[in-house]
Parts: C-alpha cells; structure tokens; sequence
C-alpha cells in the first residue's frame, strides 16, 4: 500500500497493491498500523457508509463541526468520482484551497479527508458506488455545507454546471466566506472532540 501526501498537508492519497490473475483480484483496502504512522496520530473509524449515484450527480461540500467532526477514508468500488477536499480552517496556509482526485474501480485509489476540510464528490460514470469510512458519528445539529460553485473557492468540476444534479439541500449551502468553519489553531485530533 502507497500513500503520498497531496499539495494540502493532511489530506493523503492511498493507492492499495493488486494483486491480479485471470480469477480476478486481491487488494488490502485498509491497514491500520501503517495508515496511522503516515498519518501521525490515532484515527478511529467507527462506521462505513456507501452511496449510489447517478452520472452528474453532485454531492458535497459537507463536513461536521466539533464535537462532531468527521475524518473520511473514501473509496470507489464501481464507477468514477472526481473527489474533492476543501481546506475549511481559518488561519490555515491553505484555507480556500481544495484537492481534486479522480476516484475508481479501476484505479482503486482512496483519499483520507482529515477533519477541518470539506468533502464533496461528482459522479462522472454512468453510476458510482461510493464507499467511506468516518471516525465520527453522523450528529445532523453538527452537520454543515459550503455551495459547491462557490466562486472564491473556484472548484473546477470538470463539467457544465447545469448538467449537475444536487439535492435541494446543496443548493442552499452557503459560501464559504458565511459558512460556520473550524479554526486552524485548534487540534481536531485532541481527545476533547471525542466527548
């Protein structure tokens, strides 16, 4: 398993060993060990979660403030995703600034979204299913959005807006100049955001 770090610190990109023959294949998806020692601090993931979508369908920016926050390991297992992380803490070098990873079956690569950023996903298959883990429970209080066209952020999707399918809650997420965010100083890894 190879994991590389990403022009934004903390966001890591995965890519698990294949290991092919003419029955078919076998990949280690996660280790814990080596994920931890890369990472550089504990990280409990307590629950998987899989969607399914459609071509164009747009899911995102969501993440969840403290007590609440979320870190996601996430993963393709049919279809293709363009994957994006968004840097949502204020005073960081670079809040604002976003990872944009291209996620599929084929390519089994897997991204780990660390707490503090927001995450979203645009299917570019005819279906995907997506598949992540979370070290959080889902708090619906906690939970919170930026738009996903938002223009200071300027996510280049890859894609004509207008082909984009959201729910009625993305298209009411506000910008990130007006979004609740989390503050760079604070260690979202300290045992208090575990209460």
């Amino acid at each position: 398993m190879k994991i590389s770090k990403t022009k934004i610190e903390g966001v890591l990109l995965i890519e698990p060993k294949i290991f092919g023959d003419d029955r078919g294949y076998f990949t280690e998806t996660f280790r814990k060990d080596l994920f931890e020692n890369v990472v550089g601090h504990k990280v409990d993931f307590i629950q998987d979660n899989e969607s399914k979508s459609s071509f164009g369908v747009l899911r995102g920016l969501h993440y969840q403030l403290p007590p609440f926050s979320q870190s996601k390991l996430v993963r393709v297992i049919e279809g293709s995703v363009l994957d994006v992380a968004v840097d949502i803490r204020k005073g960081s070098p670079t809040y604002g600034k976003y990872v944009a990873i291209e996620l599929s079956d084929e390519n089994k690569k897997q991204l780990f979204v660390p707490r503090g950023f927001a995450h979203g996903f645009l299917v570019t298959s005819p279906t995907a299913i997506f598949s992540y883990k979370v070290d959080n429970y889902y708090a619906p209080e906690y939970d919170r959005g930026i738009l996903y066209n938002d223009f200071t952020i300027g996510i280049d999707w890859n894609i004509e807006l207008e082909k984009v399918l959201l729910s009625d809650k993305d298209t009411k997420q506000p910008l990130l100049a007006n979004a609740e965010v989390f503050d760079f100083s604070d260690n979202l890894y300290n045992e208090k955001y575990y209460e």
